[in-house]
């Protein structure tokens, strides 16, 4: 009885090893999978605007000098886009 136990197990591993891309797309599926050019574009876009909104939110309550030098390299690099 062990045996066939033990033999259940082991059948049961190969084949979750041999369909593994097929349940990781069922429980896990890709988000940007049908996205279009324009699309992840547009997504970028308000990503960049949603930071260049924090940092001068950020700047706007204590001014500029309150801005790490990190958030100003940013903020100029989002700026040229």
């Amino acid at each position: 009885m062990s045996e066939l136990l033990v033999l259940g197990f082991i059948i049961a591993i190969v084949l979750l090893f041999f369909n593994r891309e097929r349940i990781k797309n069922r429980f896990f599926p890709d988000q940007h999978k049908n996205y279009t050019i324009d699309d992840q574009f547009n997504s970028d876009k308000r990503d960049r605007e949603k930071e260049i909104d924090r940092l001068l939110s950020k700047m706007g309550k204590n001014g500029v000098n309150d801005l790490s030098e990190k958030d100003r390299k940013r903020l100029d690099e989002l700026s040229k886009m």
